[in-house]
């Protein structure tokens, strides 16, 4: 297995910002090892990015809120994946649906597996 990721997510409120937390947590209980941190964009980030072997940015569209926001401390991630990319609807405040999390963590787990980005 590749090297443990520390998993930053989107920090919006929209369904897709929402559901990449959600799948962030689904792909930590799935892929034991894969993440070795799971934190929001929304948090500080100094810290955390200072001390990760490999990051990954995990943004609900393209707005890349993980991305920017690591960006703005000088950090360039290793992965990124975005949610709208891998086929999920930006769809306003609505919660997100199970196959959504399915098909994001899937995503999220063969990105960290096999270093492509999506």
């Amino acid at each position: 297995m590749a090297e443990p990721v520390t998993l930053i997510t989107c920090s919006g409120l929209s369904n897709t910002g929402k559901l990449t937390g959600r799948a962030g947590m689904v792909v930590q209980q799935r892929s034991p090892g894969s993440v070795e941190a799971l934190l929001p964009a929304s948090r500080p980030l100094e810290e955390a990015a200072r001390h990760a072997g490999r990051i990954l940015a995990l943004d609900g569209c393209e707005d890349a809120c993980a991305l920017r926001k690591l960006r703005e401390l000088g950090v360039e991630p290793d992965l990124h994946v975005v949610a709208t990319e891998c086929g999920i609807v930006k769809n306003g405040m609505a919660e997100p649906r199970f196959d959504e999390i399915e098909r994001l963590a899937g995503a999220v787990i063969e990105t960290i597996r096999d270093g492509q980005q999506f």
